[in-house]
């Protein structure tokens, strides 16, 4: 369920690519419309929204500066908090 959700809104608040999900409980999400530094990205989302990621570059030193993990493991009503505080988030 939480995946479902999570795949269907993050495009709507501005995550439009994002990688297959294959089983895991994670989305990955291409963020090179809005960054080259993910981390960095990581950092200020959280300090505005409260809503935490994990940089693509702890996972692809490379092309990971592009990319955000957004896990889906947690509670529904986290999940559903965290969408809208990203949806009235100004990136």
């Amino acid at each position: 369920e939480n995946r479902k959700l999570l795949l269907s809104q993050l495009p709507q608040v501005g995550f439009k690519t994002l990688a297959p999900v294959d089983g895991a409980f994670y989305i990955y999400a291409d963020v090179s419309h809005l960054t080259n530094d993910s981390r960095e990205f990581c950092q200020k989302m959280l300090a505005e929204t409260g809503v935490a990621t994990t940089p693509g570059v702890d996972f692809d030193p490379e092309r990971g500066k592009f990319y955000l993990r957004f896990s889906f493991a947690g509670n529904t009503e986290t999940i559903l908090s965290a969408i809208d505080r990203l949806n009235s988030w100004k990136m």
